[in-house]
């Protein structure tokens, strides 16, 4: 099963605000996912963007793939460079 890390769409008609999901890449967009791990909001001014960052590391680091909108927004978080600092600090095998 390949896991993506990606937005579910929720809030009323041109409204939306979005909730960021672990879900099975061949579910519908608004469907069943694996779990919650946060929010984003783009009509609060600055945009709003809350991920509970152990749970999104924890899923990176077992292989799940963030769509680029999500991405982008890890990056602007800063979650994305803790994530790629922890694969570096890996020790080499010998």
């Amino acid at each position: 099963m390949a896991v993506k890390i990606r937005l579910t769409r929720t809030g009323r008609k041109k409204l939306p605000s979005y909730r960021v999901v672990v879900a099975d890449s061949e579910a519908p967009r608004d469907g069943k996912f694996l779990e919650r791990v946060g929010t984003y909001n783009p009509r609060e001014n600055p945009a709003r963007f809350q991920v509970d960052e152990q749970l999104i590391l924890r899923w990176l680091r077992k292989g799940a793939q963030p769509t680029e909108t999500v991405k982008s927004l890890l990056k602007k978080a800063g979650v994305w460079k803790k994530f790629l600092d922890g694969k570096r600090e890996k020790p080499a095998v010998a």
